[in-house]
């Protein structure tokens, strides 16, 4: 019978792996880049599993039943446990908003899609990434889709082909084109769906059906293989961090890394290898998937529970915590399925899994129809969490490609005026609809709106071709529109800075698309300079709207937990020293365009910000603010007044042209 050889060099493997995961997402200083700790997972399953494939293939014993039966009984359980306390948890802890996108999660996970679900969900307002329990699980989905493809392909190829190990080499080779082409053009899919992330897994797959031929390493030859396998592991978990694009061309250190180091300590036992192969090392190892599973519950959920930022002690206790209930996941739950003593047959572990998923799966859908079960909070503690929504009529003035001509532009107040004021920005445009469309009312006069999420109002610094397209339309339509005055309002500083959490997406970038400062901040003097002189030479006046202040956390959510914690909110919001600081270059900026009489600049940090020296994110009883910088519809009439001279003017340029009018008549 051929078996496949315990390797203990592997699970000490696995232990770097978990290791460099765990100490990223708690923010341990050093590991910026423990990301690629999934990476290695992937190398490492890819050899393990292909191997087992094939040596009982080899063997004439392969069953795709019995293969998809194991991999039920190594996943599911451990899994379906860990959903099972995060939903026990959710209910006592989550709003109402959260944990419907649990339910959400839930369900999509049990399919083992999550990883579709979580690509999909990279939008401008979609949840925060550390507000999702379940997020994590796109690996482990990635990793089963390739699983119930690649038994039937490497079966298929290697029954029919000649040198089907070229063919298998070609999938991974499109695999890795396709990561590396996706990285700069659609990075979410790149780092979530399975063409691009297939090499990977192939990678280690290639290793375990490659022909051994009876050939060996030199001791140093071996010895320098694996240091140099450490090294660019290291090297990715400490050189790599956010920024980096990934996967694509730097997913090859990680890759490449655990590919050398399986060669190199299969041939000798090396250096490194006997590290890898410490009770220690192995012990991580063991309890690895375990481990994984339930550390990014636990800082979720910390997260809700503390409110605020962990300190260092606490953060260590948390790891701690979770190498505990890592180590009674893989000890309670694991070993006893992995060793047949709970459900032995193949029969009863796939009908037990199957029921597991129709009844998570039914779980999560009742969390989706149920909005979340909003009875389970107060009623203060709903209203906080009700300032993270959007009317559907603001959503619907959100432009985007398949908006026709007809929709591009709201309309608010008076209808067939001879003037009107076009407001054209990004998303902060859209955030301040109820200050339009009351002023506009008010006034008797006419406004349109135009907007597009994470579209800055100025040509030649848009994020993306969809944002460039955006801005044409609005300059040719606003060559036919009668337009006295043009408000250019956007989040100014996620342009030139990223956002809070150092997101560089779309910050503006040099050439090379590499972000430097200093040239950003050159970028976007140049070019709303270059925009203003546009429109003040089209005869149209200029209101520049700053900013609100960017909150360090989303209010709603942190307004809603300390309502059910009974915890107090006066000091929830941003020192209005840090606001001061990130808005310097751009309130500089506007203060030189408004030397020109024509140019206004309004501010709606004082109406935000008191003499408590605090930015506020509460209001009586309501939240400011949708997210960690959109303004709610409580916030943006908080802020009218800094608009009033808008109407004010609007109103008296409308009267200068009525009056020719009614002195002819």
């Amino acid at each position: 019978m051929s078996t496949l050889a315990y390797r203990r060099d592997i699970d000490g493997l696995r232990a770097v792996a978990v290791i460099a995961v765990v100490l990223f997402h708690f923010g341990v200083p050093g590991f910026t880049g423990g990301f690629v700790g999934v990476d290695v997972f992937f190398v490492i399953s890819g050899y393990l599993i292909t191997s087992i494939i094939w040596n009982q293939r080899q063997a004439g014993r392969f069953s795709f039943v019995d293969f998809w039966a194991r991999r039920a009984r190594r996943i599911l359980p451990a899994l379906f446990a860990m959903i099972i306390a995060v939903l026990a948890l959710g209910w006592f802890l989550l709003a109402p908003k959260d944990y419907e996108e649990l339910g959400r999660s839930v369900r999509y996970q049990v399919m083992f899609v999550s990883n579709i679900l979580f690509m999909r969900q990279d939008g401008y307002f979609d949840v925060a990434s550390d507000l999702k329990p379940l997020l994590h699980t796109w690996s482990l989905a990635v990793e089963e889709q390739f699983y119930i493809i690649f038994p039937l392909l490497l079966t298929l190829l290697s029954s029919r082909l000649k040198h089907w190990r070229m063919a298998l080499f070609g999938v991974l080779l499109v695999s890795f084109g396709l990561s590396v082409w996706a990285v700069n053009h659609h990075p979410e899919k790149a780092f979530f769906l399975l063409p691009m992330r297939a090499w990977e897994l192939l990678a280690g797959a290639m290793l375990a059906v490659a022909p051994k031929h009876g050939w060996r390493l030199k001791p140093m030859a071996a010895q320098a293989l694996s240091l140099l396998g450490m090294a660019l592991i290291l090297l990715a978990v400490f050189g790599y961090d956010k920024t980096t694009p990934f996967p694509g061309a730097a997913a090859l250190l990680p890759t490449l890394g655990v590919i050398a180091l399986i060669l190199a300590n299969g041939h000798r036992q090396t250096w490194v290898g006997q590290l890898l192969s410490t009770r220690v090392m192995v012990g991580f190892g063991l309890i690895s998937y375990s481990w994984y599973l339930w550390h990014w519950p636990v800082f979720v959920f910390s997260s809700y529970a503390s409110v605020d930022q962990p300190s260092a002690i606490d953060s260590a206790g948390l790891i701690l915590l979770t190498l505990v209930l890592g180590y009674l996941s893989w000890k309670l739950i694991e070993t006893p399925f992995r060793e047949r003593r709970l459900l032995a047959g193949r029969r009863q572990i796939l009908l037990a899994g199957a029921f597991g998923v129709v009844v998570l799966g039914l779980a999560g859908q009742t969390l989706r129809w149920t909005d979340g079960l909003p009875w389970r909070l107060s009623d203060q503690a709903l209203q906080y969490a009700k300032g993270r929504e959007w009317r559907p009529e603001l959503m619907a003035c959100l432009a985007d490609d398949k908006t026709p001509d007809d929709k591009l532009f709201c309309h608010y107040g008076a209808e067939n005026t001879q003037t009107r004021a076009l407001v054209w920005g990004d998303s902060h445009a859209t955030a301040l609809i109820p200050v339009f469309d009351d002023g506009a009312t008010a006034h008797d006069v006419s406004v349109i709106l135009a907007s597009s999420p994470g579209c800055v109002p100025v040509e030649g610094l848009e994020h993306d071709a969809r944002c460039a397209r955006f801005n044409q339309r609005i300059e040719q339509a606003l060559k036919s529109q009668t337009v006295s005055d043009v408000v250019l309002v956007a989040r100014w500083s996620l342009y030139l800075y990223g956002d809070v959490r150092g997101d560089l997406g779309h910050a503006l970038k040099k050439s090379d698309g590499h972000y430097d400062r200093a040239v950003a901040e050159q970028r976007l003097a140049e070019g709303l300079r270059a925009r203003v002189m546009q429109l003040r030479a089209g005869g149209h006046r200029v209101w520049l709207v700053k900013e609100a202040p960017l909150q360090a956390f989303s209010p709603p959510y942190r307004l809603t937990r300390l309502a059910m914690l009974d915890r107090p909110v006066d000091d929830v919001g941003l020192a209005v020293g840090e606001h001061q600081k990130r808005q310097a270059f751009i309130s500089q900026l506007f203060a030189q365009l408004a030397q020109d009489p024509a140019v206004r600049v309004v501010d709606p940090a004082p109406r935000l910000c008191g003499e408590s020296g605090l930015c506020r994110a509460e209001l009586g009883g309501y939240s400011l603010y949708t997210d960690d910088n959109h303004l709610s519809e409580v916030g943006a009439r908080l802020v009218a007044p800094i608009l009033e001279p808008l109407f004010v003017d609007l109103q008296a340029t409308q009267k200068l042209k009525k009056g020719p009018v009614n002195a002819a008549k």
